[in-house]
């Protein structure tokens, strides 16, 4: 099957993008390059060749491209890479997509307080400083946005050793209605993607780390959940959820705020 689309004119708007090396952030960029923006790409220094494989990726479509790294634990190294982003690309920000974020496996009486807390920095606070710094950019500029921010059905139904992850999907859903209703006023729509079981590697670790707790085989924990909970009958790529960002910022999703929007082929019925 194939996921790629049309090549769009230049929109001469910016998305900047966290986590994008790979995985979900990866299929996002370049869809949204695709549909006409510039693309920054936003993630940490090791990371960098894989980064590097995703702006030739993007230029070749006609696109400007760069990457600017930054860990979202750290809000101040956000604050600097949407700085040297309108810096180098000029002050056109529209899009902001807060993709970084872990997933991490263990049954809650062993949980520690480290465990925890890393989780809760990257996926809570990581997201709500990159919607906040992108928020006074947009701001400024005065044209209005798009922010975008990962969510999961885990945003709307916790599973067994997931819980800290769960209750960080819980927040970005109430921090996207909240920030949705205070930035409305600047014409700057917030929403949040939902996704299911991807085809990523973070769906891997995942299914490593239950194989472990539940004694069964590699692959077997993915392989299971996909059948008994996928109502499609297949697992969710990337790019299933890189169509859905493509809406919600393009101005046919205009009138959607506020939202989490499960993209998981039924998974969460």
């Amino acid at each position: 099957m194939s996921y790629a689309s049309p090549i769009k004119a230049s929109l001469n708007r910016i998305a900047f993008v966290t986590g994008a090396s790979q995985g979900i952030g990866r299929a996002i960029a370049t869809r949204l390059a695709r549909d006409g923006f510039d693309i920054s790409i936003a993630d940490i220094e090791p990371a960098k060749a894989k980064v590097d494989t995703v702006i030739d990726e993007i230029k070749s479509y006609g696109r400007q491209a760069i990457g600017v790294f930054a860990d979202v634990r750290q809000p101040k190294q956000i604050e600097a890479a949407i700085a040297e982003t309108v810096d180098k690309l000029g002050p056109r920000l529209f899009v902001s997509v807060a993709n970084a974020g872990v997933t991490q496996v263990r049954p809650l009486l062993e949980c520690t307080p480290e465990f925890i807390e890393n989780e809760v920095r990257i996926n809570v606070l990581g997201l709500m400083n990159t919607h906040i710094f992108a928020a006074k950019q947009m701001v400024k500029q005065g044209n209005g946005g798009r922010i975008i921010g990962a969510g999961s059905i885990a945003s709307y139904r916790t599973a067994e050793n997931l819980a800290p992850y769960g209750a960080t999907k819980f927040a970005v859903r109430g921090f996207t209605e909240a920030a949705a209703k205070e930035w409305a006023q600047y014409g700057i729509r917030v929403n949040a993607y939902g996704p299911g079981i991807v085809d990523t590697p973070m769906w891997d670790h995942i299914d490593r780390e239950l194989a472990k707790i539940e004694g069964i085989t590699v692959g077997e924990a993915k392989a299971k959940r996909v059948k008994q909970d996928i109502k499609l009958g297949r697992i969710q790529e990337p790019e299933d959820v890189a169509k859905l960002v493509s809406f919600l910022v393009s101005d046919e999703g205009e009138y959607i705020t506020g939202q989490t929007i499960k993209t998981c082929g039924g998974a969460s019925l």
